[in-house]
């Protein structure tokens, strides 16, 4: 029996929507949502939004807006008006930028998407951080800007498991935790640095699984779907 409320959420890293819809129609949309990020709405732009919203899949539209707060409100606004479940900006983008987001997707009531904040990127290290001026240890920084990013409404954060139960003592238990770099123990790591397994993740606090290349990249998609599925439902 899969969740009510799906914890999976499938990255479609293509590059056409042909090849998103492909892969979208081996699974079954009771168990999982659907991620679309830069290289596919770059590729596809809404219409593959729309195509995978007819096959029943929820969407969170992972394009981390991040610009002046106009336009960052904006663009918030045009996700919640293509109906997707979930968009992000990057909370580096500051308060205004943020609050004016949360105005612009709360004009549409019950059917807003909720609103996630991206604190900082699971590929980046300590090093990588003070490289760009940040002399902050990663749970540190993430801590900053979840607390900055709870403050302005926003629905929740994108972080790594390993800051997930520091984050859960912090921030309000409606407060929703989303986690990419979630790896399976027998698929490798890849790009991700700081990962973690379903399992895992979950006992940490964490609400909702990115996870990738271990399913879209499977014999069987739909198997490898299934067994996580599986396996994070026993464990609940």
């Amino acid at each position: 029996m899969s969740l009510p409320d799906p914890k999976i959420i499938i990255a479609l890293d293509y590059s056409s929507e042909s090849l998103a819809l492909a892969l979208a129609e081996q699974l079954d949309p009771t168990k999982c949502r659907l991620k679309v990020g830069k290289e596919l709405y770059t590729a596809a732009g809404p219409s593959v939004v729309r195509a995978l919203q007819q096959l029943g899949f929820e969407i969170f539209l992972d394009l981390k807006f991040h610009d002046i707060p106009n336009t960052a409100a904006k663009a918030c606004a045009m996700a919640a008006e293509l109906g997707v479940w979930m968009v992000n900006v990057h909370a580096s983008g500051g308060r205004t930028m943020m609050e004016r987001c949360v105005e612009a997707v709360d004009a549409f009531g019950r059917e807003r998407p909720r609103l996630i904040g991206v604190t900082v990127l699971t590929s980046l290290t300590k090093a990588d951080l003070v490289e760009v001026g940040i002399h902050s240890d990663p749970v540190e920084q993430v801590q900053r800007l979840a607390g900055l990013a709870q403050s302005c409404g926003l629905d929740g954060v994108v972080c790594s498991a390993q800051e997930a139960p520091v984050l859960r003592q912090e921030m309000a238990d409606s407060f929703l935790l989303v986690t990419p770099g979630i790896r399976p123990k027998s698929a490798s790591a890849n790009d991700q640095k700081r990962i973690s397994t379903p399992s895992e993740a979950l006992s940490l606090g964490v609400d909702y699984l990115v996870i990738g290349r271990p399913i879209t990249q499977a014999i069987s998609p739909s198997e490898a779907l299934l067994a996580i599925d599986r396996e994070i439902t026993l464990g609940l």
